[in-house]
């Protein structure tokens, strides 16, 4: 828990506030939902950029409010998820109630509901670790209501969270900013890169994928996984910054020589994620030691270029193309036939070369500045999170 001023009293939640339950009816009996009681979920909350709501998806009836034995909530209440996940918060602004997965506290006169709100927010860590449970954390009713909460005169509370509104709100405009040039840094490389595949010059040749390149793909099998061995890289293992090995799933070395004698992977070869995600396609920089599954391979020759190709792939048209073309419902896919026929303009490797070159070097620059802006964004958090501890340390002055 933050660390509590010494010079406040303390006093336990249900004290200053009252704790009550959510409830879900059966959602197919429509005579349950209606257009009279504002009813929100952890999974809505979640999806809120401002503290306050006023209007929810889903409405109940009177039947249906008392079928599942839901609370109403007064507004300027505190409604909070206690599990899947733990911690969302929201301010009703008008009378509310909320599923089994909430939790709703009415703050008592002795209690101002921002600084309740903000309260809770900076002690989300704390609300997670009181959670119990194995599928899923919840917090029950009994531990939420022995939280401690300081309890400075309501003077000091208003005091507080005044301070806290005018840094918040300094704090959005810079996390704006922020991500507006760090939405402006990555617009620049798509633009000029969408550009470089739009002017093409006579020199340049219509062709098919399958014309330039050896089209493959990963096996189709599901070879039996364990804790060591060969990583079978799969279309979640490759991200927009390169192969991701964070979850990848190992498999022996029979199943790793048996898919390689159709779909080896070496350097210089391009993977393209062809189900599920369609793109990020990426090239191979070092001589690898795994297998694929449901990912394309591009096997690249000396007469081109592999980032020329990469490149390419990444652009919006390929993309939007493929993803529009795309096969099945549950999943979306893109087969081996249909990237083998897929068009492309090839021009002569050395202009491939001083295409690649400009755009390695644009795509450094870019890369730069959106650390810069993430780490800004970072820090704001940060600094959101240091502001909070200070105020319910007493430390704002």
């Amino acid at each position: 828990m933050s660390q509590l001023s010494t010079s406040w009293a303390t006093k336990r939640l249900d004290e200053v506030s009252k704790v009550v339950n959510g409830g879900t009816p059966k959602t197919k009996v429509e005579e349950y939902w209606g257009e009279k009681h504002c009813w929100i979920t952890p999974a809505e909350m979640g999806k809120r950029a401002t503290p306050y709501v006023s209007v929810t998806q889903r409405k109940l009836t009177d039947v249906g409010l008392q079928k599942c034995s839901a609370t109403l909530v007064p507004p300027f209440s505190v409604i909070m998820s206690t599990r899947a996940p733990i911690g969302h918060l929201v301010i009703n602004e008008e009378t509310m109630a909320f599923n089994q997965g909430c939790r709703g506290l009415i703050p008592s006169e002795k209690l101002n509901h921002k600084f309740l709100y903000y309260f809770l927010l900076s002690n989300v860590d704390l609300l997670n670790e009181l959670g119990t449970g194995a599928t899923f954390k919840e917090l029950s009713a009994g531990k939420l209501k022995s939280v401690m909460i300081p309890a400075p005169p309501l003077p000091e509370q208003k005091r507080i969270v005044a301070i806290l509104e005018e840094a918040f709100a300094g704090i959005a405009t810079a996390t704006a900013n922020a991500e507006k040039n760090l939405q402006n840094a990555r617009e620049l490389f798509e633009n000029h890169l969408q550009s470089v595949f739009i002017n093409k010059s006579e020199e340049w040749v219509e062709k098919k994928l399958g014309e330039v390149y050896d089209v493959r793909d990963g096996t189709h099998d599901s070879p039996k996984y364990q804790s060591t061995g060969y990583a079978l890289i799969t279309s979640k293992n490759l991200k927009r910054d390169g192969l991701n090995f964070d979850k990848v799933k190992y498999i022996s070395e029979k199943d790793y020589l048996k898919i390689n004698e159709r779909s080896a992977v070496h350097k210089g070869d391009v993977l393209f994620a062809m189900i599920g995600t369609i793109g990020n396609p990426i090239v191979v920089e070092v001589e690898p030691d795994f297998a694929i599954k449901n990912v394309a391979l591009f096997k690249v020759t000396d007469k081109d270029d592999s980032y020329f190709l990469k490149y390419y792939l990444q652009t919006d048209y390929a993309i939007s193309k493929m993803q529009s073309e795309a096969k099945g419902t549950t999943q979306k896919f893109v087969g081996l036939g249909y990237l083998r026929g897929f068009p492309i303009a090839v021009p002569p490797l050395q202009v491939q070369q001083v295409i690649v070159a400009k755009l390695n070097a644009l795509s450094a620059e870019t890369n730069r500045l959106e650390t810069i802006y993430q780490k800004k964004l970072d820090d704001l958090v940060e600094l959101k999170r240091s502001i909070l501890q200070k105020a319910f340390a007493g430390e704002l002055h």
